[in-house]
């Protein structure tokens, strides 16, 4: 104990807080916790015993230290997603990206400063599938006296949306690894940790998140989508909801009675208790628009309860339409319907000129593989090249140590053939592997379209990429089109978030400005497509001086 606050002292001295905030610290322990859901029990990895984890609070500015220890036979790192992480790429967390993993029996304290954000975040394990459940809610509230720009709410509270497999996760993924094929999907998808009364188990009648309200009041709701690999719809029965902001940047508000949230993404609405005293359900149920993909097809369900409202199981509960899973216009309307607020003290700031036009196609393939069930395995791929992790170093060592032997800056910007993406697509179906990066210059400008493709099947793809935000300027079906295109582009008050759905069978278009330096990683926040291989990282070189360049790494970062 000494020795780990002489740790977080010595921290602090070395890396002066440079924002107006305080220092926040917090102890994470990775353990086992035996815990049951829909009539079976099984251990699974938490923090602090928790599943979901606990909340992390901060203001922006603040400085914050997470002691992270791990006693689990699993290693372990922590990613705090959609944090900025600006020069402090050490803490950003993803195994063998920007850190070695955290091994059983060690500890590892992330350090970073809150800059310029304010809203909702989250953080979860970045390695093998642990995230499943060690994930949590991150709480960014403005800085003292900053009000937000809109109505004060009366309460609020964190709503994570999850996914559940009754076998151990680890087996799964291994499983479907050693066969070639896909992974089994989960049993039932979860709010706050629970399927909820409508589940298939007897035992869980009286299970499930229940939200407690007063008639009159204005709730902000900060939810979160922690699942592995679906969309998901998420509604209250009776009520309309307020979007007012995603992945901590305000929206223009608007009022919808269904959101659509990939993995990775976050969403704040308000909700106004103007119905009658009663109870409402919550439904949290998947999307996907490809139908021969197969998913968790099953409803979370939670309940609002009004107070004074009876709330026993024989209570009558308001119900109501669940989107059918394939329901694209209701997705597509709630993505087209976000606006970045672009106000006096909150502008968008979309880049108008372009250093680095990018086009990356993303999607699965298929490789030989002799030991597996049909002598070849499903991979997944970014310009046909699916990703190979180092394991000798991080990559974020390696650049700033200039490693040799540990990955290339050669990654190309276009994919190496074209063809009609969202077709049929060639008649070789088979990737390249590499550790490849793509080289930014500091403060430059980057336009990156993501493509989709219909190698085995066209399917939305949440892609998120780390150490920044970025624009959302343009979406649409089929393939991009280079002249045609970007006459449509938002370039007056786009989203920004750091998490999009790609469309199914389509295209994405983001902007961002390349100002931190560093190692950035860009993958599928689909579990499995990452594993397979949709993933890379743009190595991002340091600019002039001290504040233009990555900190030097701590001295208790991990080592492989």
């Amino acid at each position: 104990m000494e020795s780990s606050v002489h740790t977080i002292l010595l921290v602090i001295f070395l890396f002066p807080v440079l924002a107006n905030g305080i220092t926040r610290q917090y102890n994470f322990n990775v353990v086992m916790k035996q815990t049951s859901r829909l009539c079976s029990s099984k251990p699974i990895v938490t923090v602090n015993g928790r599943y979901p984890g606990p909340t992390l609070y901060a203001r922006e500015g603040d400085n914050v230290l997470v002691n992270v220890v791990n006693q689990v036979k699993y290693n372990v790192t922590i990613h705090w997603h959609g944090v900025r992480q600006l020069r402090t790429g050490w803490a950003d967390g993803p195994a063998y990206i920007t850190q070695c993993p955290i091994q059983p029996g060690q500890s590892y304290l992330y350090n970073f400063t809150i800059t310029g954000q304010r809203g909702t975040l989250w953080y979860h394990a970045h390695i093998l599938w642990l995230r499943v459940t060690v994930h949590g809610a991150i709480v960014i509230k403005p800085k003292p006296n900053v009000p937000y720009p809109f109505s004060q709410p009366y309460k609020e509270v964190v709503v994570i949306l999850g996914e559940w497999w009754k076998a151990d996760t680890e087996a799964v993924i291994n499983q479907a690894m050693k066969t070639g094929q896909a992974p089994n999907v989960s049993d039932a998808h979860t709010i706050n940790g629970h399927p909820g009364p409508l589940s298939s188990c007897n035992s869980s009648q009286n299970d499930g998140f229940k939200l407690q309200v007063k008639s009159g009041k204005t709730y902000l709701l900060r939810i979160v989508n922690a699942a592995l690999n679906e969309d998901l719809f998420f509604k209250i029965a009776g009520h309309s909801l307020t979007v007012v902001e995603v992945d901590a940047i305000y929206t223009k508000p608007f009022s919808t009675d269904t959101l659509i949230i990939t993995p990775g993404q976050t969403t704040n609405i308000l909700l106004t208790t103007n119905k009658s005293p009663g109870q409402y359900l919550i439904t949290a149920s998947p999307f996907m628009d490809t139908m021969i993909i197969a998913i968790d097809n099953k409803t979370a369900t939670a309940t609002v309860h009004y107070e004074g409202s009876l709330s026993t199981t024989s209570a009558t509960t308001t119900t109501t339409k669940i989107p059918p899973r394939n329901a694209t216009p209701i997705a597509t309307s709630f993505s087209n319907s976000l606006r970045s607020l672009n106000s006096k003290d909150f502008p968008c700031k979309v880049p108008r000129t372009i250093d680095h036009s990018l086009l990356f196609t993303i999607g699965l393939g298929v490789n030989p593989c002799a030991n597996c069930v049909n002598g070849s395995r499903v991979v997944a791929a970014i310009n046909n090249i699916s990703f190979v992790m180092p394991s000798s170093a991080s990559l974020l060592q390696a650049h700033f140590f200039n490693l040799s032997g540990v990955f290339t800056a050669d990654f190309p910007g276009n994919p190496p053939v074209a063809f009609n993406y969202t077709g049929a697509g060639p008649s070789n179906l088979k990737t390249m592997s590499g550790t490849r990066l793509y080289r930014l210059e500091y403060n430059s400008t980057v336009q990156l379209v993501l493509q989709d493709t219909g190698i085995i099947a066209t399917e939305s793809h949440p892609i998120h990429l780390h150490g920044f935000n970025f624009f959302v300027v343009g979406k649409g079906v089929g393939n991009y089109d280079p002249k045609a295109s970007p006459s449509a582009f938002n370039l007056v008050d786009p989203i920004e978030r750091n998490t999009v759905g790609v469309p199914s069978g389509g295209w994405a278009a983001l902007r961002f400005r390349a100002d931190n330096p560093g190692v950035w990683f860009l993958h599928c926040h689909f579990e499995v497509h990452t594993t397979w291989g949709l993933k890379m990282a743009f190595v991002v070189d340091n600019g002039n001086g001290v504040n233009e360049s990555i900190l030097p790494p701590p001295s208790d970062l991990p080592k492989c």
